[in-house]
C-alpha cells in the first residue's frame, strides 16, 4: 500500500479578539511556523480588529 504524504498545508481558525467571530484559512507550516495574526474587519462589532491564530480545524 502506498503510505499517505504529510502535506504542508494546514487548514487554521483564526478568532477575533472582540467577539467570537472567526475566520478560517489554510496556511503552509513550513513557510509560517509561528502563530498568525491580522487586522481583518469583524462583522459583529463592524470595524477592523486584531484575529488570531486559535488552532487546527
Amino acid at each position: 500500500m502506498a503510505s499517505k504524504k504529510k502535506g504542508t498545508l494546514t487548514r487554521v481558525r483564526l478568532k477575533s479578539t472582540e467577539s467570537g467571530h472567526c475566520y478560517y484559512t489554510t496556511k503552509n507550516k513550513r513557510n509560517l511556523p509561528d502563530k498568525m495574526e491580522f487586522k481583518k474587519y469583524d462583522p459583529v462589532v463592524r470595524k477592523h480588529v486584531l484575529y488570531k491564530e486559535s488552532g487546527k480545524v
